[in-house]
């Protein structure tokens, strides 16, 4: 099995590393350029000390009569002897056949020098060449030559020298700070950074556990939101989750309770009927009362398996519709007179004006009856005793409305917002499955429509519906 990345190796290995290594880079070219800095300010010095001296010989040697007699050597010899800069460079005056005659160190000239850059000198156009690299002895120098237009084949060249051992001591002294500097930063951004992938890792481990233990039916498992940035906005997605799931859970048990109640009061009442008719088999008037209580308790638990059945369908996709031009007002008549006498026999008034008119839609005759039947059934269930239904209906460019208002108990703000959800029972007192409403909506909306409910507790329940008209060329 693979080992698993975790973020802090992946921020390590890519954001760290690549930190690391512009540091490395960046500390490389600073050392590079104020290596090419100080050594610039070194050859400058060397060139400007021996323009001086070059042209100070050359003048004396134009202006003496002899040129290569005494006088000129003499002043040479005090050039170099007398050099007030001795302690800083070295002044030399090479001859023709590049050997040393004269130093201002006082040493008696060798011929073991090496001076490359007299060698450049000669090959040079202008006469002056530079070096800089480490004598035989291990020092490390920078030396200036530049060749005298004088012809005197004695002092054909003057040439300057100085150790770069300080240079470099106080270029290592920089590129210690320079690398100290990168160190802390390193350092700091190390600490940092630890410190932000742990704010980061810590919360989503603990997504994680609290996810595994939703998994397990533990829904009551919540995030303490630290932060307001995206990881915020993920804990506190991930507690409206919980929150969600605990509120579909405690739903979904109310359901089963509910459905259980609603399955076991009709095959009470199909049961207990039955043993009545089959004890008193001569009792007619028994025997008719118990036949009409079983058909309507039938009847009842037809209904409930039919809305488990497509609330079955709706979960699994499977809800398909049979779309043909249909008379939406026509399907809506055929509901209210099958619940007409219902509405009578509770004592209720169901008021319908039917229209005449004839208004097309595109749907699925059967399901859309259903919602009708599913929408008067509970205006009737929920108004108030002695109470009026109200049906109304409206036709516009585009939709047909159809509405449906009781006067009964009315649902309170709380529960409109959920009252379409499945499961969900407002009145956990009125007989029904809770789904009813939620397939109505389901439907409505399979057939691009809309299925809203306006409500005021104590006082009415409203319910609209908008279904698109068909087009004319689906008519």
């Amino acid at each position: 099995m693979a080992r698993r990345t975790t973020i802090a190796n992946r921020w390590f290995l890519k954001s760290f590393s690549a930190v690391v290594i512009v540091l490395v880079l960046l500390d490389i070219v600073l050392y590079c350029m104020f290596r090419s800095y100080f050594y610039s300010t070194v050859e400058q010095t060397l060139r400007s000390e021996l323009n001086v001296i070059s042209t100070v010989l050359t003048r004396y040697y134009n202006s003496s009569s002899t040129g290569s007699g005494t006088n000129y050597s003499n002043e040479v010899r005090n050039t170099v002897e007398s050099f007030t800069k001795k302690d800083r460079m070295e002044l030399m005056m090479i001859n023709s056949e590049g050997k040393v005659v004269i130093t201002s160190s006082g040493f008696e000239p060798s011929n073991s020098y090496d001076m490359p850059d007299y060698d450049y000198a000669v090959k040079d156009e202008g006469g002056i060449g530079t070096y800089s690299g480490y004598q035989s002895n291990g020092e490390k120098v920078m030396a200036v030559t530049s060749l005298l237009e004088t012809g005197n084949t004695n002092y054909n060249a003057v040439r300057v020298i100085t150790s770069l051992s300080k240079v470099d001591k106080q270029l290592g002294i920089i590129m210690i700070f320079i690398i100290a500097i990168s160190g802390a930063i390193i350092i700091l951004m190390l600490v940092l950074g630890l410190y932000f992938i742990k704010s980061i890792v810590m919360p989503l481990r603990q997504i994680s556990v609290n996810a595994r233990k939703i998994a397990k039916g533990d829904f009551g498992v919540h995030i303490e939101e630290k932060t307001d940035d995206e990881l915020g906005e993920l804990c506190r997605v991930f507690n409206y989750m919980a929150d969600e799931l605990e509120n579909s859970e405690k739903i979904k048990n109310d359901f089963i309770s509910s459905v259980s109640h609603e399955l076991r009061t009709p095959l009470t009442a199909i049961k207990g009927w039955s043993e009545t008719i089959a004890t008193s088999p001569g009792d007619k008037e028994v025997s008719k009362k118990g036949m009409k209580v079983i058909s309507e308790e039938s009847e009842r638990l037809s209904n409930m398996v039919e809305e488990l059945l497509d609330f079955s369908r709706i979960q699994g996709g499977r809800f398909n519709l049979n779309k043909a031009n249909m008379d939406v007002f026509a399907e809506l008549t055929d509901a209210v007179i099958i619940y007409s006498e219902k509405a009578r026999q509770e004592n209720k008034t169901l008021l319908y004006d039917e229209p005449q008119e004839i208004v097309t839609i595109f749907g699925d005759r059967n399901r859309i009856r259903q919602v009708f039947i599913n929408i008067i059934d509970n205006a009737i269930k929920y108004s108030a005793a002695d109470g009026h239904i109200i049906v109304a209906t409206a036709v516009t460019d585009k939709a047909v409305i159809i509405t449906v208002e009781d006067d009964g108990c009315g649902i309170a703000s709380s529960d409109l917002t959920k009252v379409k959800a499945k499961f969900y029972k407002a009145n956990s007192t009125v007989r029904g499955s809770g789904i009813g409403l939620a397939v109505a909506d389901e439907i409505v909306a399979a057939h691009d429509g809309t299925l809203n409910i306006e409500s005021e507790l104590g006082r009415y329940t409203r319910v609209v519906i908008t279904l698109p008209v068909a087009k004319k060329d689906e008519q």
